[in-house]
Order: C-alpha cells, then structure tokens, then sequence
C-alpha cells in the first residue's frame, strides 16, 4: 500500500471521523422516533417503515458506490455525499407529511451507504501502518453518535420539534462538507486505488477474502441484529426487567462499545487478524449464552457491558483484516462487494427472531440456538484458517 505523506492526513482524518458522527446520527435518529410518531397518530406500521427506511437506503448504495469509485477519487465522493447528506436531512427536517419523512429517511440512507464504502478504504490509506486503529477512532466516531442519537432526539423533542435534528444535520453537514473540502486541499493524499477500475473483477479476484469477510461479519451481524434490537422484549418476558431499566441497560450496552472500537483496533494492528476474530466471536457465544441465564439487573448490566464490548470489538477487526489484505488494485471494489453483501445479510436478523417467536419458541431458546450457529462458524473458520485456506493479512 502507498503511504502517503504525513502532511495534512490528520485534519483529513479528523474530518472524515466528524462526518462518520454525523451520518451515523442521521442513520440511528429514526428510531428513537418511532414511538413519537404513533403517539402523534402515525401508523405503526408507517412509523416503522421510517426506521426501516434509513437502512435499506444505507445497503442499495453500497455496492453502486464500489463501481462510482473505479473512475472516482474517494475525497471527491465524500464531498458530493457530503452535500447529498445536507439536501436530503434539509427535505426531512421540512417535510410536511410522514410519507416525505420517510422518503427523507431513504434519502438519507442512501448518504449513509456512500460514506461507508469511500471512507473506509480512504483511511486505511492514509494510515497504512495502523488500519486497525485508524477504522476503529473512525468506527468510535460513530458508535458516539448511535449512543448518543436517542439522547438527542428527546431533547429536540423536548424543545419543542422533533425537525430540529434534523435541521441541525443539515447545517453540520454543509459545514463538515466545507471543512472537508478545505482539508482535502492540504493533504498529500494516497495515490492507492488508481488501478482499481473493474469492480466485479474486482470482487472476482478476491472472492476467497470477501467471502471470508462475510462470514464473520455478515452471519454474525445477523444474530447481533436480532439479539439487540430485541433486547428490551426479552428482558421484559424472560427476566420481568420494565421498559425503563431494560432500555437504560441497552443504552449500557452501546456505550461499552464505544472503547472497544479503540481497543481492538490496536489489538488487530498488534496481532494476526484471524485469532482475533475467532477470539472475538467465542466471545460473544459465552456472552449470549450467559445472558439467558443470568438473572437481575446488576447481573445482565455485567454481562451486558462485556457483550457490548466484545461484539463491538468485531467491526474494526473484520475491516482491517479486508483492508489491509486487499491490494490497491482491488481494494474498493473488493470491500464494497463484501459490505453490500454484510449489510443485506445483517438486515433481517430482527425479522428473524420475531418469526421465531411467533412460531412458538422462547427467546432464550432462539438465543441459545444462535449463540450455538456462531460457535459452528468459528469452529468452521478455525479450520479452515488452521488448513491455510483463509487469507491471514499480515
């Protein structure tokens, strides 16, 4: 990989860190919303189509934004989304009925799923020696915002107008954009990425890390989704926690993630990747399974905190051990086709479990069964990294 010179790569990178605060903001202020909009006599089904929305927009970009990148520098498609993110939190903070909210909510998906495939590759670029920390500062950025955003959102509430936010979004982004725009212009950017001009050869070519990428990222992700989004269910049926305590304890949960982004960003630059991420979702297998057993509040808080920590800690492993790997002539094409394939997997682990449950079947059996599918995929992919078929990275 190029290395870039040190000039001006750390008010770029700061840059980039503010605008990953503010599209993951725009991404998690939704649902927060939704039982604001019932209440206002919205629809539950409307009102969850708005947080629905906002996701599937952050997924149809993903793989379109890998091929805008073969002929596209990545600082210039950060500032085009950068501007797209303002117009489209500017059309929801003032639409005038909740089927233009929820487009806005499309809309700014669709700003989300750019932001992730160009800046992603950018920072690992632009600290070559240190990826693993590098996406994890960027990944904090955003795990501040998805603690933060339910905060935010009651107090714009309280103030009188849930568009305020959004509002606020809008001229953060112009002047993040701008901010941007100026830090571009004073850095010596990466030149890596020139030959990356075939996105499906791209993705051909490593198919074997992709792949990879996918199953530790993708099916985990997919359990993650269904566990945490049914969090607060659960606790109130199997444990008899209230609404309050369980959604404090979530919010515990989140905010346990924000350091784990740091830590094991320098974990991944220290160590092999593949242990790392095999240690990582043994991990999250105890934790899930401790947490249908473990009864009170300072129990599952203690378990909570460690499982928050643990499962936070694989996304910037699994980014670096892609980044890192893939060569420049293939690296955004490459991540853009594992990120779209992730995100489309992870998506419908809530459906998932509320299928199950309708079926019949306890939640904590449906966690003891995904806590025992994570530990097949581990114990699969240590196999095959102990035979040598896996990419190692470093």
């Amino acid at each position: 990989m190029t290395r870039p010179k040190p000039s001006g790569r750390a008010g770029l990178f700061g840059t980039i860190c503010l605008l990953s605060f503010l599209v993951n903001y725009g991404r998690m202020a939704f649902a927060p919303l939704v039982d604001f909009f019932i209440e206002s006599g919205v629809s539950p089904a409307t009102a969850g189509l708005a947080a629905t929305a906002v996701w599937i927009g952050s997924a149809l970009t993903r793989l379109p934004t890998g091929y805008l990148l073969t002929f596209v520098s990545r600082h210039r498609v950060l500032l085009g989304m950068g501007a797209f993110l303002a117009s489209a939190a500017a059309f929801t903070a003032l639409s005038p009925t909740i089927g233009l909210t929820v487009l806005g909510a499309l809309l700014i998906g669709l700003a989300t799923g750019v932001f992730f495939i160009a800046a992603n590759p950018l920072v690992s670029e632009l600290y070559p020696e240190r990826i693993g920390l590098a996406v994890g500062i960027r990944g904090m950025s955003s795990q501040v915002a998805a603690v933060g955003a339910p905060f935010l959102v009651t107090a714009t509430i309280a103030l009188g107008s849930w568009r305020l936010g959004f509002g606020a979004l809008a001229a953060l982004a112009v002047v993040a954009t701008a901010v941007l725009a100026v830090a571009v212009r004073r850095a010596d950017l990466p030149d890596a990425g020139r030959e990356d001009r075939d996105l499906l050869a791209g993705i051909a070519a490593q198919w074997r890390l992709v792949a990879a990428g996918i199953v530790f990222v993708g099916f985990t992700g997919f359990v993650w989704q269904g566990v945490f989004n049914f969090y607060v269910t659960y606790l109130g049926a199997a444990k008899g926690i209230g609404s309050g305590t369980a959604n404090t304890l979530l919010t515990v949960m989140f905010a346990a993630g924000i350091p784990s982004f740091l830590v094991a960003g320098r974990l991944a630059d220290r160590f092999s990747y593949l242990p790392v991420l095999l240690a990582v979702l043994g991990g999250f297998v105890a934790c899930l399974l401790a947490f249908t057993v473990v009864s009170g509040v300072a129990g599952i808080a203690a378990v909570s905190i460690v499982m928050g920590v643990v499962i936070h800690g694989l996304f910037p492993v699994g980014d670096a051990y892609l980044l890192e790997t893939l060569p420049d002539e293939n690296r955004a094409s490459a991540y853009s086709g594992f990120s779209a394939t992730m995100m489309l997997i992870q998506a419908p682990g809530s459906v998932a479990v509320g299928l199950f449950a309708q079926g019949g079947i306890a939640y904590s059996e449906v966690f003891r069964g995904y806590a025992v599918a994570v530990a097949a995929i581990a114990v699969g992919m240590a196999v095959l990294a102990r035979s040598g078929r896996l990419p190692t990275g470093r």
